[in-house]
């Protein structure tokens, strides 16, 4: 969408922009200097500033605005004397003169929360969809991004295959547990997660700092009753709980947790963070939620404790209410991933007879963010 008219304001400190469709926005001149497209201020290469804040003047103001025929913005800054072009389209991409008005515990408009209505569209693709066709791949990372799980059929039921799935995306993130950990009744478990009780829902290793932000769990043989995996979103379970008490929202956001783990020999992890996790404006960023591996509170003042332990039943009585779970049972050669900073994963109990062998492990979120961005930019090249 072309630029129509372009104004300066304020003695050249910052700028008014209007484009066809009719909206506007302002644009200082220091953010626009920074953040200048020339080859001289970012490499061509890769898009890295080649200056530093401080090699831009600090009372930079726009001499002159003008938009060209084709709707573009070109700017000439002063005391540099430096004049530089803006598409149109990457300027409306990047407005940020909006006032939201946004409660704490926000998320960007890319992801959608979601309850147990979910049950009937569950985000799903095959394994030899998304291996062949870079936009199937895309849309199975999209449903990630979305709704922070999606499930795979049709994938290897060899050992370790889970691993090529991480890989068409990012990589593998090794832990304690090995590159990928097995997922079955152990005689002396480690992890109560290698028996076959029932797992209350959960996010992964709130132990570690950082946490691995995602986890894949692969079937490779199930012939057990029971055992059917549950999904919960905990931005969802965030959202309800702020709607029936915002107090009890507040307090698990303003005060930390800890969680540890030494289940293993040599092994001691240990963390410390907020169920919620907001950032300074509010937007809620990471759930985490873990009984097995809650260490002591610490981090409460005595006189909000008991407020605390209140607000900490409501979550979890929450994160087991039937309407906000999706369940599905697992065949050899399917898998789900989940995002581990967003969706809590839970297990039923299951059957001592018969097998129920699963497979898991970890990548992090930024490689599949970086994969599905190069993917919708080709998509949008290829338009």
């Amino acid at each position: 969408m072309p630029i129509t008219r372009a104004a300066v304001l304020d003695k050249g400190t910052s700028i008014a922009l209007t484009w066809r469709d009719g909206r506007s926005a302002r644009f200082h001149a220091i953010w626009l200097r920074d953040n200048a497209l020339d080859p001289q201020t970012r490499s061509p290469g890769n898009g890295q500033r080649l200056v530093t804040i401080l090699d831009i003047p600090a009372d930079t103001r726009v001499a002159r605005a003008a938009v060209t025929t084709g709707g573009d913005l070109y700017v000439t800054f002063i005391p540099e004397g430096k004049t530089v072009s803006f598409p149109a389209a990457w300027l409306a991409e990047h407005i940020y003169d909006v006032e939201p008005e946004r409660r704490p515990g926000w998320s960007d408009a890319v992801i959608e929360r979601w309850d147990n209505a979910l049950q009937a569209r569950i985000p799903r693709a095959t394994y030899a969809q998304v291996k062949g066709d870079r936009a199937a791949l895309g849309r199975w990372l999209a449903a990630v991004r979305r709704f922070g799980f999606a499930l795979m059929t049709g994938a290897p039921t060899t050992s370790g295959a889970l691993c090529d799935i991480a890989e068409l995306f990012g990589y593998v993130r090794e832990t304690n547990y090995g590159r990928w950990f097995e997922v079955r009744a152990e005689v002396n478990p480690t992890n109560l997660a290698f028996t076959n009780l029932g797992l209350q829902a959960h996010t992964d290793n709130p132990y570690r700092d950082p946490i691995p932000t995602l986890q894949i769990l692969a079937c490779l043989e199930n012939s057990v009753e029971g055992g059917d995996s549950i999904v919960v979103d905990g931005f969802k379970a965030a959202e309800v709980l702020q709607q029936e008490s915002f107090g009890d929202f507040d307090l698990l956001s303003r005060h930390c947790a800890r969680f540890e783990y030494a289940g293993a020999r040599g092994v001691r992890l240990r963390a410390k963070r907020p169920f919620f996790e907001l950032g300074p404006d509010g937007e809620l960023l990471a759930v985490r939620f873990n009984n097995r591996s809650a260490a002591p509170l610490v981090d409460v003042p005595h006189d909000r404790m008991a407020a605390f332990y209140r607000a900490y039943r409501h979550l979890a009585k929450l994160i087991e209410t039937p309407s906000l779970e999706v369940t599905f049972k697992l065949a050899p050669g399917e898998l789900f991933i989940v995002d581990n900073t967003r969706v809590l994963h839970a297990r039923k109990s299951f059957s001592s007879s018969g097998t129920r062998w699963l497979q898991g492990c970890y990548a992090d979120k930024d490689g599949l963010l970086s994969t599905l961005a190069a993917i919708e930019e080709e998509m949008r090249d290829a338009a």
